[in-house]
């Protein structure tokens, strides 16, 4: 019987506290889940003037060139100490000598020609007064006066040409002693003393030593942050000439160099859809005057690779963020009045490596959100922190 009863008895309780639960259900109140805000850092937007800078790098090269040559034939009899690879020479330096021998005699030669020319004028001129005073009187028939005549203007001639041997046979004569043209830095030799050298034939090659040059390329939007005139031929003034300083390493340290942009090529690189610019940097005109480590004194050596920061643009009333705040191209983080964050639309001007430049969309006095939050929802709550940019 207990094996019946007890069984039964259980199933029967259980009944009756499930009826009785089913009955009276225990009611809970609904409660709104406590949001609390993410802390985020927010920055106030404020107009500001900001000076523009556009860079780039390149090759120092050489801003003139020039392949000296012999201007006449003959063997070399000396060449200067200067004039070796690296060496340095000032304008009008004699550099190298031929053997004025043959020069010489036909200097001597053409001035002997040129006195007896002027004689045999003076002696035909006389002549033809002489001729000229007879035919007046009746004296002289006219064959002879034109006779005269004639003889006195072919011994002008002569008289003028062997003056033109003359000062050929001068010309020569100095063009035996080769000078620098220019103050530059010798980059190679190319004739040995004693060595025979034709006329046009070269001798050295030397670079400008007063100024150096450095070809940058600058992307065609890069230009309209620089203020110079687009499309100016020839080279700028001096007052429309941005401003560059040039960083390289040279000898394990950082120098400095300044310099001026001075004009555009003509021509867009169709690869690279860029532009060349030219850099003129004067050089020191005394080497003895050079300081310690980090000079602006320094030449700047020819082949170096610099990178160059060229003064653009002055833009007022732009509004500048740090590049973070950025956000699907050209949206920002806006924080109303409430505390609420909505993602907003703006106009870049300008994107650089550290910061933006933001033309519209924005109003002085709002705040942009700068922290780097991944998840976002347009109307979100937020704890804004101020932060000074």
């Amino acid at each position: 019987m207990k094996r019946i009863v007890l069984p039964i008895g259980i199933l029967a309780g259980c009944i009756a506290v499930a009826a009785y639960l089913i009955r009276s259900p225990t009611e809970v109140g609904e409660v709104a889940p406590e949001v609390i805000p993410i802390a985020v850092r927010v920055a106030e937007v404020n107009l500001e003037s900001v000076q523009l800078t556009v860079e780039s790098q390149g090759k120092v090269q050489a801003a003139q060139i020039a392949s000296l040559s012999a201007p006449v034939a003959g063997p070399i009899a000396w060449i200067s100490p200067a004039l070796e690879a690296g060496g340095y020479v000032e304008e009008g330096q004699t550099l190298l000598r031929l053997d004025t021998s043959d020069y010489e005699t036909a200097r001597d030669r053409s001035r002997a020609g040129m006195q007896q020319a002027l004689a045999e004028s003076r002696h035909a001129d006389s002549e033809l007064e002489r001729i000229e005073a007879l035919a007046k009187d009746r004296l002289a028939s006219d064959s002879q006066l034109q006779d005269a005549r004639r003889t006195a203007e072919v011994t002008r001639a002569r008289q003028a040409d062997a003056e033109a041997m003359y000062r050929q046979a001068d010309l020569d004569y100095e063009r035996s002693e080769i000078k620098a043209p220019f103050n530059a830095i010798v980059e190679r030799r190319e004739v040995e003393l004693g060595q025979y050298v034709n006329r046009a034939q070269s001798v050295a090659v030397l670079y400008g030593a007063d100024e150096v040059e450095v070809r940058v390329p600058l992307a065609i939007r890069q230009l309209g942050y620089l203020d110079i005139p687009l499309g100016a031929r020839g080279e700028l003034p001096d007052t429309q000439a941005p401003n560059v300083t040039l960083t390289g390493y040279y000898g394990g340290e950082e120098y400095h160099w300044t310099g001026k942009l001075v004009r555009t090529e003509a021509t867009i690189d169709p690869n690279s859809n860029t532009v060349q610019t030219i850099i003129r940097v004067a050089q020191p005109t005394n080497p003895a005057e050079l300081k310690s480590s980090g000079s602006q004194n320094l030449p700047l050596p020819i082949g170096l690779f610099v990178e160059a920061e060229i003064t653009g643009k002055q833009i007022d009333d732009i509004i500048s963020l740090p590049r973070s705040v950025i956000r699907n191209n050209n949206q920002v983080l806006v924080v109303d009045a409430e505390n609420k964050m909505y993602f907003r639309s703006v106009e870049i001007y300008r994107l650089e490596e550290d910061r933006v430049l933001i033309a519209g969309g924005l109003l002085p006095g709002e705040l942009i959100c700068t922290s780097p939050i991944q998840a976002v929802v347009d109307g979100m709550s937020v704890q804004p922190v101020r932060e000074i940019i």
